[in-house]
């Protein structure tokens, strides 16, 4: 079985959820006979190591452009990093000429899904579709922000997009993937024929059990003999780092031997400027650190997960939360914002904790709570760890996949 995966973006340097639920999927199925075969726009130069390609998947890169006149360079960078509705006139032809496809799987909505979608309607092949940012699920200031962009630009690929018919991608696949019931549940109200399937993501718990905090302590010396809040997750508003920012002070205050560490690449640049501004107008170099992108699987993230007192995570948004199935398999405990994702996997007070970003006060206690009971906290890593391994390793979920796959072949045989 031959599967053509279609991704909006693949830059190693922004290596992020969506990236890091794909090669685990990937991953997964190639114990299944699922043979994959990436496309993505070209990646740009300098991005560093590509996880994907070292892997042995092969990615295929064809040109992309974001159809929009009288923006600034540094916007549109923006926009292709979070949400850009990108063109491709050769991506239509690189889809139609790749032999011996079994079904098309896109990643990825808008005009790119809609490309994939009227090719795989032209070879007679499977189209599905899988969310991972949301869209039903979605709060409606995220909306407004990832469209904050494209304010004072004319877009003029509409008239591609009406081609393709990108605004029926969810509507006219056979079969859409979603990784929280939630969304799940809005998708079928609005499409009631709709063929809606929840399919978590997972993580391959045989990575876990080699003890790698040596690795992190040496990549990262500063995090010897502090208690590491580790927030993961690319630098992005959606993400609300800053917010986390800015209740620090009285973190680091109340916890001497506190540290935070913010591990994950920058997908919107002003902010992660304006995140570091703050970091040395609080006064807090010394007690928080900036990794980068760290690969999955590598070694420092690992250590880094399994050195944490905590995963800390502020997300405006977060449609799922795989990096707190990460933090379990690492034996961490989690605490969380109450995003429709986070409120799906923990429950407060038995395998984490959830705050609410309008009363800070909550962020305080859970940390509180973790910090100063030993007990509770393992209590909390170990709930989260039973949870992943009964039903969030990569592999069974993997199998599930393949098995929607076979079924959408068989179907479309008849």
């Amino acid at each position: 079985m031959k599967v053509a995966h279609l991704l909006r973006k693949y830059d190693p340097a922004q290596w992020g959820g969506t990236e890091t639920a794909l090669k685990q999927l990937l991953d997964g199925m190639s114990h299944y006979g699922v043979t994959p075969t990436i496309y993505s726009p070209k990646i740009p130069k300098n991005s560093g190591r590509d996880p994907l390609r070292e892997a042995g998947y092969q990615v295929n890169g064809f040109e992309a452009f974001l159809p929009v006149f009288g923006i600034p360079r540094r916007q549109r960078q923006q926009l292709i990093s979070v949400g850009g509705n990108l063109l491709s006139f050769t991506l239509p032809w690189s889809l139609w000429r790749a032999p011996g496809l079994s079904l098309i799987h896109t990643h990825t909505l808008g005009r790119l899904g809609g490309t994939a979608m009227q090719v795989a309607r032209k070879r007679k092949l499977p189209f599905v579709v899988t969310i991972h940012g949301g869209v039903l699920d979605l709060p409606e200031a995220v909306k407004q922000k990832l469209l904050e962009p494209l304010r004072g630009g004319f877009e003029w690929g509409k008239a591609f997009g009406a081609l393709v018919k990108s605004r029926r991608v969810i509507e006219d696949a056979d079969a859409v993937v979603t990784c929280n019931e939630r969304e799940a549940s809005l998708l079928r109200e609005k499409y009631p024929a709709l063929r809606v399937v929840v399919q978590p993501h997972g993580v391959p718990m045989r990575a876990y059990r080699e003890d790698c905090a040596a690795s992190a302590e040496e990549a990262y010396p500063q995090i010897r003999g502090k208690r590491v809040l580790l927030c993961l997750g690319r630098i992005d508003p959606v993400k609300n780092q800053r917010w986390l920012v800015d209740e620090a002070p009285a973190i680091l205050q109340r916890h001497p031997a506190a540290m935070l560490v913010f591990a994950g690449s920058i997908t919107d640049a002003p902010y992660g400027e304006a995140l570091r501004e703050e970091v040395e107008r609080l006064g807090l170099r010394q007690r928080a650190l900036f990794t980068g992108s760290l690969p999955p699987g590598d070694p420092r993230l690992l250590g880094l997960l399994q050195k944490a007192e905590a995963l800390v995570l502020p997300s405006l948004s977060e449609t799922f939360g795989l990096v707190i199935l990460e933090a379990w398999a690492a034996n961490t405990a989690v605490i969380a914002s109450k995003t429709s994702g986070a409120c799906a996997l923990v429950e407060d007070g038995k395998n984490g904790r959830l705050f609410d970003i309008a009363t800070p006060g909550t962020l305080h206690a859970a940390i509180d709570e973790v910090l100063l009971n030993p007990g509770k906290r393992a209590e909390f890593a170990r709930a989260g760890h039973e949870l992943v391994e009964m039903q969030y390793d990569s592999d069974a979920l993997a199998a599930r996949m393949k098995n929607l796959y076979s079924e959408l072949i068989e179907e479309a045989r008849k």
